[in-house]
């Protein structure tokens, strides 16, 4: 007979929340991606393009750790239109010993949100400026607002610009975010001023055309790239790689394939060897991050296995203590 618990969503909020502790467990799962033994097989992924969807498979083992975390995550592009969230899921807690699942974690998409937006506070920790100040967030999802909460976390931002293709989405994320975190937020029409001297850009949609032009960099801009998570999606002009000074991958297998700098290779514009840094190499203090205030950087985060599985095992730990969720015994 085994035992496992059943944690929903609503058990996974009570447990965790966007914090300094969240980002700390994905900085050091990206900390464990460049320094430890894991094994992380590429993305599955299943498109189901008549319905704008598709879903994606992600798991990671690090060794020495009690169990590991198998996510199925869909995302469903056109279900805001009929009142539903486009991002959806579940995670699998499995120990690593016997195989056996420990925990069924049926947070529907709550933990992705959570870890994609720590993901991005440490992008900016370790990329952007020290003193940044303003904000620019591309997109008015859900991920949207969470990057700009998690960037809050650790950066002294004190005014933000929301753009998205639905203007009306925008002004009603700028305005909830206002109230929200105390800072002004404002809706822009207008991608470019959104940019214009903004000290750190996320970019968040499901965007197949990039919209996000080379020329608007400006020295000491960071950009952490967040939607670019299948071979289609395309947020950045490509040429914008060749303006950085540094870019930096989540995982360069991926983005060689996946990310922003997979449309750099296919435009010709990069070659497909040329070795850039991870961001785990960086937060390791393996190799540099922002050397210099003027500098631009982008963050091509794609997102990966490990940090679904530190979330996981970071969230069953927090719910063993408190004693969340509902034990099964089969």
């Amino acid at each position: 007979m085994s035992r496992m618990i059943i944690l929903t969503e609503a058990d996974l909020r009570s447990v965790v929340s966007l914090d300094k502790d969240a980002v700390a467990c994905v900085e050091d799962a990206f900390r464990a991606l460049a320094t430890k033994d894991v094994t992380m097989p590429p993305i599955l992924r299943l498109d189901i393009s008549e319905h704008r969807g598709e879903v994606d498979v992600k798991t990671a083992y690090v060794s020495g750790l009690d169990g590991f975390a198998i996510k199925i995550s869909p995302g469903f592009f056109n279900n805001p239109m009929i009142g539903l969230p486009s991002a959806n899921g579940m995670m699998v807690l499995l120990s690593a010993t016997t195989g056996l699942v420990q925990a069924l974690l049926l947070d529907n998409g709550y933990l992705t949100d959570v870890r994609t937006a720590a993901a991005g506070a440490v992008a900016a920790k370790y990329l952007s400026r020290s003193d940044a100040q303003v904000a620019a967030i591309f997109g008015a999802g859900m991920q949207a607002r969470l990057q700009l909460q998690a960037l809050t976390l650790v950066r002294p931002i004190r005014e933000a610009r929301i753009w998205a293709r639905d203007g009306a989405k925008a002004e009603k994320t700028a305005s909830d975010l206002s109230r929200a975190l105390g800072i002004s937020v404002v809706a822009t029409a207008d991608p470019q001023l959104a940019m214009a001297r903004a000290d750190i850009i996320v970019t968040t949609t499901p965007s197949e055309t990039p919209f996000l032009k080379a020329e608007w960099l400006e020295p000491g801009q960071h950009v952490t790239a967040m939607g670019s998570d299948a071979e289609h999606k395309n947020e950045i002009e490509p040429a914008a790689i060749l303006r950085t000074d540094l870019y930096v991958a989540d995982r360069l297998s991926q983005t060689r394939c996946l990310g922003e700098l997979h449309h750099a290779i296919q435009a010709g514009l990069v070659l497909p060897n040329v070795d850039f840094p991870e961001l785990g190499q960086i937060v390791a203090g393996l190799k540099p991050g922002r050397t210099d205030a003027g500098q631009i950087t982008i963050a091509d985060l794609t997102g990966t296995g490990i940090q679904d599985t530190a979330i996981a095992t970071f969230a069953f730990a927090r719910a063993g203590l408190a004693g969340a969720g509902t034990p099964f015994e089969s």
